[in-house]
């Protein structure tokens, strides 16, 4: 497991995260700061997405440019942290212009933690996802990528047994062309080599019994629910010159990440959902539609790859947490 390189290894992408834990919280919000004009587009495959302003990165649609990524916790409710990533663009001037000001192009797609630190009620406001912002904009260019519990993975788990996290991995093509990816692990499933089944609704067993069932809180914790809520989330990045509807693709090729990572994937219960972002920096070989396909072809077989290996360094990097809702051990150890 783990991985070479991070997202911010793309020329002008920045990282920031927030994240609260105790006396009742287990959550936060990361926050994917592109360079201005970076071209973006989403692909959502999972059963139980919570995104925000997804509809926006259709290629059919008027905006093209996209002015920051929220990951967060929280489910639903979290997704209110996007706002406080809005507010910190207006405050710079990124946007959209209007008559009148800017309007900020901020997609959002949210994890399912609540309970998970033992209070139902903390998950991320619009605060954090501002802080979240400030944050990814004082970094310097290049920068390393906070790991495991940071930010959206604060509350990550997998198969509700195991932690998740936040990972990060790169590759950088022949051409120049680097691709980078940030993911956050909060899957149902397991890496390959261990699978869970679902004995019975609200029930996971694992292949190999290395951990038990969290234990349940008396207020209603996850462990007590009847069917299990989880999401991967990704965002993928290139420095290569991409219109949206490439995005999209490039989007939609890097869900195969995740299906080689974890088993199984883009179920009922996940909230699968891969952002594309494009910081037009570097051409492709258009010379001819030949060199076109193979260009996009080979990114995209890259852009796959390098979410599985961000997938695998978001568990590698979790460590074990405990709360009043449950007990969550590192994958492997025994």
């Amino acid at each position: 497991m783990g991985a070479m390189g991070a997202i911010t290894d793309v020329p002008g992408m920045r990282v920031g995260h927030q994240q609260k834990s105790g006396e009742g919280w287990l959550t936060g919000v990361t926050v994917v700061l592109p360079p201005p004009g970076t071209c973006g587009s989403v692909d959502v495959q999972g059963g139980g997405p919570a995104t925000h302003e997804t509809d926006a990165l259709d290629p059919t649609t008027l905006v093209s440019t996209v002015d920051a990524v929220v990951l967060t916790g929280g489910s639903a409710y979290g997704l209110a942290s996007a706002a406080g990533a809005q507010r910190w663009c207006e405050e710079n001037g990124r946007g959209f212009a209007v008559p009148g000001g800017v309007v900020p192009i901020v997609p959002a797609a949210a994890i399912f933690d609540l309970g998970r630190g033992g209070d139902f009620s903390a998950r991320p406001t619009a605060d954090m996802g501002y802080t979240a912002t400030a944050a990814a904009a004082a970094q310097l260019e290049g920068h390393d990528v906070g790991r495991g519990n940071v930010g959206a993975g604060t509350g990550a788990v997998m198969a509700r047994t195991y932690k998740g996290g936040i990972g990060t991995a790169s590759a950088t093509l022949d051409n120049g062309v680097v691709v980078g990816a940030l993911v956050v692990v909060n899957a149902l499933g397991l890496p390959f080599g261990t699978t869970t089944q679902l004995t019975e609704p609200g029930s996971v067993r694992l292949s190999e019994e290395r951990a038990s069932t969290p234990r349940a809180s008396a207020d209603g914790a996850e462990a007590s629910q009847g069917t299990p809520l989880n999401t991967t989330l990704v965002v993928v990045a290139t420095n290569a010159v991409l219109d949206v509807a490439e995005c999209k693709r490039t989007a939609a090729a890097s869900h195969a990440g995740i299906a080689r990572a974890l088993n199984p994937s883009h179920t009922l219960a996940d909230g699968d959902t891969v952002f594309c972002l494009s910081t037009q920096a570097v051409a492709l070989d258009r010379s001819d539609e030949a060199a076109r396909q193979f260009s996009l072809i080979t990114l995209q077989s890259a852009a796959a790859d390098v979410v599985r290996l961000a997938i695998l360094d978001g568990v590698a990097g979790a460590e074990a947490v405990s709360t009043p809702a449950g007990d969550y051990g590192v994958y492997g150890a025994r």
